[in-house]
């Protein structure tokens, strides 16, 4: 075939469908004609791609098919839509998906770290065999306090949010393992409990709650859910349902990078309240009082929004169509 005959013979309509593909305003027999153009367009990319797959006339009409397609499929709903619905909708819905994973998580970090803190806080040579005296004396009275205030409060917030999200990020990328949430959730409940026995053990566990709780209540709920969306993922491999395993793998992982983004927020939240709250001057009842409402609102919001969202159908995935499910017709 003769590229360049066949170019001349239908360059006028490709023009007018670029000039169709980019017009602000159609009129119906301009939508009309648009489609028509569309199609035929089609038609002879197809055979110019058979005889010349890599040519710039190619390209070219591929970008004006592809503007041409927006035109009558849809344009994609501008940033503050997405935006919109995101909080709205997605990340509501999948934080909702994981609310009794998210207990279940929190009852098991809660069981170990007690069950720490009452050995370490009960048992005088359990306690010596972490530290002498000396050093209990100094981590009670000076480091543990100390590490909320030796640094700025904006530099403090900054690498709080980093090394939780770090945490966070782990429990939700590892999860499909099956052995890294266990592993979080029992180092994190062990290290806790043991800092809580301690101060237990010196007779000041007002002073250890009253530095961990303002900050701790969200923060920890917060590794909580991440290791509920890692474990999420991990059983849809196991359990995958009616669904193929691929596809349960795959709508289960982009729910859970919907939780992650929304775990990126509640981290910065919860190291605001680390480097300004915990370590300020107001009374403790105020502190605390502090993060518990920070805990409140996000509970609120999954349990109010969340499940209007997840009743309505939402799950924190993408829509069929950008979730390659379903085809746009021509």
């Amino acid at each position: 075939m003769d590229m360049d005959a066949f170019s001349a013979v239908n360059a006028d309509k490709w023009s007018r469908l670029r000039e169709l593909a980019f017009k602000r305003r159609l009129s119906g027999p301009d939508a009309d004609e648009l489609l028509r153009l569309y199609q035929a367009t089609s038609a002879h990319l197809s055979l110019i791609r058979s005889l010349e797959p890599e040519s710039g006339l190619s390209a070219s009409l591929s970008a004006t098919l592809a503007q041409a397609r927006t035109r009558f499929t849809g344009a994609r709903s501008n940033f503050t839509a997405d935006l919109a619905r995101f909080f709205v909708v997605a990340l509501p819905a999948a934080l909702y998906r994981l609310t009794w994973l998210t207990l279940a998580c929190g009852t098991v970090f809660i069981l170990v770290g007690s069950a720490y803190a009452l050995w370490i806080g009960s048992s005088p040579d359990a306690l010596r065999s972490l530290a002498s005296d000396s050093s209990v004396r100094q981590y009670v009275e000076e480091d543990f306090i100390g590490y909320y205030s030796e640094n700025p409060a904006a530099s403090f917030a900054g690498a709080v949010w980093t090394n939780n999200a770090w945490i966070s990020a782990q429990a939700v990328a590892l999860g499909i393992t099956g052995i890294w949430v266990p592993m979080i959730l029992f180092s994190n409940a062990k290290g806790v409990g043991i800092a809580a026995g301690i101060f237990a053990a010196t007779g000041k566990s007002d002073v250890f709650y009253s530095y961990i709780l303002p900050h701790g209540l969200m923060e920890l709920t917060a590794v909580f859910i991440a290791c509920a969306a890692g474990l999420r993922i991990f059983w849809a491999m196991v359990s995958p349902g009616a669904r193929t395993r691929g596809r349960a793998v795959a709508e289960e992982g982009r729910s859970l990078i919907t939780v992650a983004l929304g775990l990126v927020l509640v981290l910065f939240v919860s190291g605001l309240v680390e480097g300004f709250v915990t370590p300020s001057p107001l009374p403790v009842w105020a502190k605390i009082g502090i993060g518990s409402i920070v805990l409140a609102v996000y509970w609120l919001y999954v349990l109010v929004w969340g499940r209007r969202a997840y009743l309505a159908g939402a799950r924190g995935d993408l829509g069929a169509g950008d979730a390659g499910y379903t085809e746009i017709a021509a």
